[in-house]
């Protein structure tokens, strides 16, 4: 019972696993499903995913190569600000090509360490980076799930969902990079040379943990998730057994209760007839109601259950990937990125931010699409 005591205090705090677990068991009573159902709700190959970047994340965290880089990127920065900018063009650039999820398990401890040893305000910064791969992730079929989906769904060429896209990310990315110039300090990077440390990095650990990263992106590629998790497990229960123990299981939880959840509420007969009354013939109708969907059950289930309605796909990405602002809720990433900081506060913050954002940015975004006449 003694061993139970730290995880049931742990668990005390996990008000959003205990939320969206509540709500996914009072829907299995209220209405039951099969087994089938739940198990597609479940999402294993994105949870095995999520398990696999969080067991080679922790893994290179452990390794001392976050705060080597971090050492080093501080010394060949010039001012906050441009450290800032350096941060948040990089995990825009990064969110194209490797996912908005696996830009922030790589930037965010990043972040977490130049804070450690600088005068980076890293709540600020993990905010600007939640936004900026919202933002970058829309231009790329692979930067986000929904985009994924989308993309699949429309048959697209790759170049021509990038063109389509290119209106909305421009100006989502313009807006985070001016936010960045207004809300950093002006004043040089200080480094607290008592906090810089100075170990060396363990080679092996994380040559391991980066060969381990790569692999399990390239099996997530190919949508083979599981099997990479699977076989990303094995070699640290033998040689890294501390690293499995560090990683954030409740993390996982949360995201296994959130999909059961959500995946559920998304197929309630109510909310299925409450599609038949919008219009989503009309392009501002759709536009709304994809970023409202979003607000309410994240912008991956909303471009599921919004898909089958919509008639023009790309309006419909364009939308979710605009609803990626806002709540938290609205995309898995922006509770990645407060999750993996960890910071006193962390989600008033970004919600004094994002919302303000979100609704400067939903006009501005629909006027330059319709304006360029996508």
């Amino acid at each position: 019972m003694n061993a139970l005591r730290p995880w049931i205090s742990r668990l005390r705090q996990e008000r959003l696993l205990l939320c969206f677990a509540l709500l996914a068991v009072v829907l299995a009573v209220a209405d039951p499903r099969p087994l089938a159902d739940h198990q597609r709700w479940l999402q294993l190959p994105t949870l095995a995913g999520l398990l696999g970047l969080l067991v080679c994340i922790q893994g290179i965290r452990d390794s001392g190569l976050v705060q080597h880089a971090a050492a080093a990127l501080i010394a060949r920065a010039h001012s906050v600000r441009g450290l800032a900018l350096m941060l948040v063009g990089t995990t825009a650039l990064l969110s194209m090509v490797l996912t908005n999820d696996v830009s922030l398990f790589l930037i965010v401890p990043l972040t977490l360490a130049i804070g450690a040893i600088s005068n980076l305000p890293v709540m600020r910064m993990v905010v600007l980076e939640a936004l900026a791969v919202n933002a970058g992730s829309t231009l790329s079929p692979i930067g986000n799930p929904q985009n994924l989906l989308l993309w699949q769904y429309d048959h697209l060429p790759f170049l021509r969902f990038v063109h389509a896209m290119l209106p909305a990310f421009a100006t989502m990315f313009l807006m985070v990079a001016a936010l960045t110039l207004l809300w950093m300090p002006k004043g040089r990077v200080h480094v607290h040379a008592e906090d810089v440390d100075g170990h060396p990095v363990s080679i092996a650990q994380a040559g391991l943990s980066m060969l381990a990263l790569l692999s399990m992106v390239m099996m997530m590629e190919r949508g083979h998730a599981v099997l990479g998790a699977t076989l990303l497990l094995v070699p640290f229960a033998l040689l890294e057994r501390g690293t499995l123990a560090r990683v954030d299981w409740l993390l996982l939880a949360t995201f296994a209760a959130i999909f059961l959840g959500l995946g559920h509420f998304a197929e309630l007969a109510m909310v299925q007839h409450a599609l038949d009354g919008p219009d989503l013939d009309h392009p501002l109708t759709l536009y709304v109601s994809g970023i409202a969907a979003s607000q309410v059950i994240s912008n991956v289930p909303a471009t599921v259950l919004l898909l089958g309605h919509a008639p023009h796909a790309m309006a419909l990405a364009v939308a979710v990937n605009v609803g990626g602002f806002g709540l938290a809720i609205g995309s898995l990433a922006n509770l990645i990125a407060l999750r993996l900081a960890k910071q006193p506060h962390g989600a008033r913050l970004f919600h004094l931010v994002s919302i303000p954002f979100l609704l400067v940015c939903a006009p501005l975004v629909y006027w330059v699409y319709r304006w360029l006449g996508a």
